[in-house]
């Protein structure tokens, strides 16, 4: 009898584990206006290639996906603050401190590009000098062309940096002419020119290489092992790969890639 009643036990206990696996709701934090990674789409839902990644990494886990679109600049003081689980939205790891978070594999090379325009006269990094050149507030672009950073010497070079909350509203002043260029992501600044035309270009080199990754409470480290275990059988299975082509990453940049 005894043991018969310890088998039930065993199975109860392994009944509520799974339930309360499958009843993980897993918050993801996303900058929302970061196309082609995380923005909200014509049907007003959020999507992107970080989004969908992280909806099949949620199937595979049996968790329910929750976005959170977050303030860029204050993220790590919302993530610390608990009001997502990770910051997933094209996070430049490079710049987060890993002794104060747990920070994911390397899942696509960041190259940081100087996007223009034709007409503007840049060709080159050392034609950026003197000029207006526009950036998001706490991107990682914003990080290294700041002083301290570690572009922070071409950053001064400038005529001036001017910062704005998000890359929509940079782009849309470089259209307008206010600012001459962006220091921008490479994914994001393909995004654009996809969208845009040919008139938008980058300068072939890049002035910093950087990685994306995915940012967890230091506490969390479990949780980022699992996410990244069913992250490697999307890249197994194709999806990695499949999915940057549907949104027009460059697949040269995925980290993971075969």
């Amino acid at each position: 009898m005894k043991k018969l009643l310890a088998a039930i036990l065993v199975m109860m206990f392994a009944l509520i584990a799974c339930a309360g696996a499958e009843g993980t709701v897993f918050r993801m934090g996303i900058d929302a206006e970061y196309p082609p990674y995380s923005y909200m789409g014509d049907d007003g839902s959020y999507t992107g290639y970080d989004v969908e990644m992280c909806a099949k990494v949620c199937e595979i886990l049996g968790w329910t996906q929750e976005v959170v679109p977050i303030n860029w600049d204050t993220k790590l003081i919302q993530l610390d603050a608990e009001e997502m689980d990770c910051i997933w939205s094209g996070l430049t790891i490079d710049v987060i401190d890993p002794e104060a978070y747990t920070i994911s594999m390397a899942y696509s090379d960041n190259s940081q590009m100087i996007l223009t325009k034709k007409g503007s006269g840049i060709e080159k990094l050392d034609d950026v000098s003197g000029k207006r050149v526009g950036v998001q507030l706490g991107t990682s672009a914003d990080i290294l062309l700041s002083d301290g950073g570690d572009a922070a010497e071409f950053g001064a070079s400038f005529g001036e940096l001017v910062r704005y909350e998000n890359y929509n509203i940079a782009f849309t002043e470089l259209m307008a002419g206010a600012i001459d260029a962006l220091a921008i992501d490479i994914g994001v600044a393909n995004g654009k020119i996809a969208e845009y035309g040919e008139d938008y270009y980058c300068v072939a080199e890049p002035f910093a290489a950087e990685k994306y990754g995915i940012c967890f409470r230091k506490a969390d480290a479990e949780m980022c092992k699992q996410v990244e275990d069913a992250f490697m059988q999307l890249v197994e299975d194709g999806t990695y790969v499949s999915l940057a082509e549907k949104y027009g990453l460059d697949t040269a940049n995925l980290c993971l890639a075969k």
